[in-house]
């Protein structure tokens, strides 16, 4: 089960120094790979003289082992979009991308120094990102009689769901999104409800 968890909220800028290497951290809420690709084309527009544009990002929970990417642009392997990523994964929030823009500063920081830099950068610029909660939602179909249609809306309104869609022709036909922690409980109440006739059906064709 997909618990609650928290998402970035803003956007942030924060600019570090190392030997003399300008080291610029966008964050940003992102919930796809389209979202990271654009951000990215938006810094590179900013910052269209920097050494290097690297970046992480998550499109999910923190934990999440598939919603996730990151790049080097051309550091050496290793150096700055896996520290950068590690941070972000341990900082436990999702849905969000960091991009770090590095300006030259003519002094090589060696791999533990870029390492040390680039992740130096993110968690810096971590601690001035605000967050919200995400309740992950599912969206399930349920067809009710009318006598029973009061009952499934104040179900529905204490699991904090919302109704998506509703139609009224025979019976009343429902597409609802629900907390997906709160599934099991709705569907106890709705059988309980209706002695086991009211059950709730994927949306998937």
């Amino acid at each position: 089960m997909n618990k609650p968890y928290k998402v970035a909220a803003n956007s942030i800028v924060d600019e570090t120094i190392v030997s003399r290497s300008r080291f610029i951290c966008f964050i940003s809420p992102c919930t796809s790979h389209e979202d990271a690709k654009e951000l990215l084309i938006n810094c590179r527009k900013l910052h269209p003289q920097a050494s290097h544009h690297c970046y992480a990002f998550l499109t999910g929970k923190p934990d999440d082992s598939q919603g996730y990417g990151s790049s080097d642009d051309g550091e050496p392997s290793g150096t700055a979009g896996r520290p950068m990523l590690a941070v972000l994964q341990g900082g436990h929030v999702g849905d969000l991308c960091a991009i770090v823009v590095r300006y030259f500063g003519g002094t090589k920081l060696g791999t533990g120094g870029l390492q040390r830099a680039y992740g130096g950068s993110v968690r810096q610029a971590l601690l001035l990102v605000e967050t919200s909660t995400k309740v992950p939602m599912v969206e399930k179909q349920l067809t009710c009689d009318y006598g029973q249609i009061n009952d499934v809306l104040y179900f529905v309104e204490q699991a904090k769901g919302e109704i998506i869609q509703q139609d009224f022709a025979a019976q009343v036909e429902l597409i609802i999104a629900l907390p997906e922690e709160q599934l099991t409980k709705v569907k106890q109440q709705l059988q309980t409800l209706s002695a086991g006739l009211l059950t709730l059906r994927s949306t998937d064709p």
